[in-house]
């Protein structure tokens, strides 16, 4: 799911190159994920049952909807729709047991119930255009309130210690505001093409929930400086993609109202989301080579 946002991010900043490098692991890292799954639905269905019921598991929706917007910049249109079926498949068979199941007091991992869905608008609204259906527009919209009205469920139950405790996924606290905004600004740049819907008050609901979506950002920046986490661990994945859309809804409302201002800080995020995908990207390796080799020796 990161590696994909940045990798949007690169591509939407005209880095071709970089792009499809980063979305070819994207599309590796979900393939090898899906297979894994697969082998744990035949070798341990009931620990899969009681995960399917945490708001990790809607990861797989997030990412899948998020790969099928990075192949559909590539134009491969046939691989967005296949995606955003998938996509939409896991997301009704999982959102009821997560909204039932949802721990309290709430972490930032919670507000996966936004970004999942929001990211199935986002994948709509594109495809909607690509293939000239006004309805997926329209499922877009319904995706982008109810994503919303998530977001506010979430919130009113989140535990707001996690910005100075949390181990990664506290950053999900302005990523899902941030596809929030993404869908909106998508959504109004396809109802302008498609000549449906509002797109003035499109662009007002985008231009809100930017400016929300930056207003997190101080916070978020500010805990990360009195409560420094330096420590490896794989929730700060979590952290990868709320970064890296912080520069993808900025492009998509950069776009919506023609401030070069905020294009132009959305070309400057990139290489932060960039930058903070090699440090974890490059922990998670070191975790995966170091920490095995360290016991294998004390075992020796």
């Amino acid at each position: 799911m990161g590696t994909g946002i940045v990798s949007i991010d690169l591509s939407l900043d005209h880095h071709t190159v970089l792009a499809r490098i980063l979305l070819a692991i994207a599309a590796a890292v979900w393939v090898v994920l899906g297979l894994l799954f697969a082998a744990r639905a035949l070798g341990d269905r009931a620990r899969l049952v009681h995960e399917a019921r945490t708001p990790a598991a809607l990861t797989g929706v997030a990412a899948t909807a998020v790969l099928g917007s990075g192949v559909e910049l590539l134009g491969w249109d046939w691989a967005g729709i296949a995606l955003l079926v998938v996509a939409v498949v896991m997301w009704v068979a999982l959102v009821a047991p997560v909204v039932g199941h949802l721990p309290l007091p709430a972490a930032g991992v919670a507000f996966l119930l936004t970004v999942a869905t929001e990211s199935l608008a986002v994948l709509s609204s594109t495809l909607a255009v690509h293939e000239h259906t006004d309805a997926l527009l329209y499922a877009a919209l319904v995706a982008l309130v109810l994503g919303l009205a998530f977001y506010v469920f979430v919130l009113a139950r989140f535990d707001f210690r996690q910005l100075a405790e949390g181990r990664g996924d506290h950053w999900i606290t302005g990523g899902a505001l941030a596809i929030s905004t993404l869908a909106a600004g998508q959504i109004a740049l396809d109802a302008r093409t498609l000549d449906v819907l509002s797109f003035d008050a499109l662009k007002a609901v985008a231009i809100v929930l930017w400016a929300l979506t930056i207003a997190w950002l101080p916070a978020l920046l500010l805990f990360e400086a009195l409560r420094p986490r330096l420590r490896h661990d794989l929730n700060r994945w979590a952290t990868v993609f709320p970064v890296g859309m912080y520069a993808a809804c900025s492009f998509a409302v950069g776009a919506v109202t023609h401030a070069g201002a905020i294009t132009d800080f959305a070309r400057v995020w990139v290489w932060v989301a960039v930058a903070v995908w090699l440090v974890v990207g490059a922990g998670t390796v070191r975790s995966a080579v170091v920490v095995p080799g360290r016991r294998l020796h004390r075992a020796a």
